[in-house]
């Protein structure tokens, strides 16, 4: 099993340990409720290394992400990064990703940790395009929380904006980051050198940030109704059925495309919808779901440590109508009550990130 270049500092810093995706990753270190609580209230640093990274550069870069992902890399401009995806010819979601884009013909692709070969084979197959991939020899840190701008300012001399890409030199050594992540805070991602993030590591506990683990991660990103791939995506789901139009740009050609055209047409046969419980009761993925006239299965569920309440996202065939408020999860043989909400479900002080690696 994979381990992050960074294990012996959690394991020095206690960690308690999960394998995940063919990498064993700290999973909590005090607790997850507490974990959960320091990002919420402050400042949280979690390694994620285990995400896919690599470079994709040459002049057929441009073209290969408007071919393969379903945003379009046009909407934004060198030094910005964009979430998007790469579809099936069902237009199935084979991943969900972010895009850094550094320069007109240089750009890093960060996929989930369990699609880094494939999303990477995708690309190096397309004409003029040159990959090299930056999971082995580099380490992936989230910065996450209200305060983690000025921890990251303070440590750093600059936080990056959201989703901008920067870099800093810190002890001599080169910083790439960007203001992206995965718990609805504000704060970014940094990837670098093995050492100097041991060293940057050390230096963010020492500003106030609290070590987090997976754990927390799934919480926070759960409680912000941000979709995981794997479990709220799969091939065998497209994104307006996962209720993402907004990552969907329908002015180019790319893989997946007719099938979207057709859905945004005719409607979708399922979609995801967020709901919190009424009543005491935590819903957990594969959890049956039922409206007045649907029915369904939960894809994410668990405790919100914010609402004190269970919250969760659900599949619904058919979708919901905009009357219909009200939904039953059955936990342990009870059809519990649930009512339809928006996420996120927890709201905090400032605009959300946006989704990074969903895993």
């Amino acid at each position: 099993m994979n381990r992050s270049l960074l294990d012996d500092l959690h394991r020095r810093l206690g960690a308690r340990f999960v394998g995940f995706g063919g990498w064993e990753m700290p999973v909590q270190y005090e607790s997850v409720l507490a974990e959960h609580r320091a990002v919420r209230g402050g400042v949280g640093i979690f390694d994620v290394s285990h995400l896919g990274r690599f470079e994709l550069s040459g002049p057929g870069a441009h073209a290969a992400l408007l071919g393969l992902l379903c945003n379009n890399i046009e909407r934004i401009q060198p030094g910005r990064t964009q979430y998007t995806m790469m579809l099936n010819a069902s237009a199935g979601i084979v991943d969900d990703l972010i895009v850094w884009w550094w320069a007109p013909d240089r750009f890093w692709v960060l996929p989930n940790a369990a699609n880094q070969e494939r999303v990477m084979a995708a690309f190096s197959g397309r004409p003029g395009c040159v990959t090299r991939s930056l999971r082995e020899d580099t380490v992936l840190i989230a910065v996450q929380g209200p305060s983690a701008p000025n921890s990251l300012e303070a440590v750093l001399g600059e936080a990056p904006r959201k989703s901008r890409v920067a870099e800093a030199t810190w002890e001599g050594a080169l910083i790439a980051m960007a203001g992206t992540g995965y718990t609805g805070e504000p704060g970014g991602e940094i990837v670098c050198d093995p050492s100097v993030g041991h060293r940057l590591f050390e230096a963010l506990l020492e500003s106030g940030a609290a070590p987090c683990g997976l754990g927390a991660r799934d919480t926070l990103r759960l409680e912000s109704g941000l979709p995981l791939w794997g479990q709220d995506l799969d091939e065998s789901t497209t994104p307006l059925e996962a209720d993402l139009s907004f990552v969907v740009a329908l002015d180019h050609d790319f893989v997946g495309r007719e099938v979207l055209v057709e859905q945004s047409e005719r409607g979708v046969a399922r979609q995801r919808i967020g709901f919190v419980m009424n009543e005491r009761g935590i819903p957990r993925h594969g959890h049956s779901a039922r409206t007045v006239d649907g029915v369904g299965t939960v894809s994410s569920g668990n405790l919100s440590p914010m609402l004190g309440t269970g919250v969760g996202m659900a599949y619904i065939s058919p979708p919901p109508g905009a009357d219909v408020d009200l939904l039953e999860i059955e936990i342990r043989g009870h059809w519990v009550p649930a009512t339809i909400t928006t996420p996120p479900f927890h709201k905090p002080a400032t605009a959300p990130s946006k989704p990074s690696d969903p895993s």
